[in-house]
């Protein structure tokens, strides 16, 4: 998807869009590399199984990050990101297949505020992140 130029008028609720990708290794390397994120909860395999999730486990905010390739290119280049909510619903882990979707909830054309559901999923349809983001259109 490219980004376009958009008007909050080109919006009606409902509307969505979605990303998928499937986290690796590599991803939660390099996530841990730009956000110093090195929980060993991500990384060490003996003492994540020590934990209740028994293998090591994909950054929170790495998965939730897919949401904004769900959204920016939706929302196009007249709109920034103000504001999210996120609850963390469920452990993703290597290999598992993410998908990003965000849905617009309301509008408010006077404002040019727009709020999206954001719900990521695993490949077994479990809800891993949800939450709410604000998009503000800035033309």
């Amino acid at each position: 998807m490219s980004y376009e130029f958009k008007k909050i008028t080109d919006f009606e609720v409902g509307m969505s869009n979605s990303v998928t990708r499937t986290m690796t290794e590599a991803d939660v390397a390099a996530f841990g590399g730009l956000s110093m994120d090195f929980n060993p909860v991500h990384f060490n395999h003996e003492y994540a199984k020590t934990t209740m999730f028994k293998a090591p486990i994909v950054q929170g905010n790495l998965v939730a990050s897919l949401l904004t390739g769900a959204g920016a290119p939706f929302t196009g280049m007249a709109s920034i990101y103000v504001k999210d909510e996120r609850f963390f619903a469920a452990p993703v882990f290597i290999g598992d297949t993410i998908t990003a979707t965000v849905e617009v909830a309301d509008l408010n054309v006077e404002k040019k505020n727009m709020h999206l559901k954001a719900t990521c999923t695993n490949q077994k349809g479990e809800v891993v992140v949800s939450g709410k983001i604000t998009i503000k259109f800035i033309d």
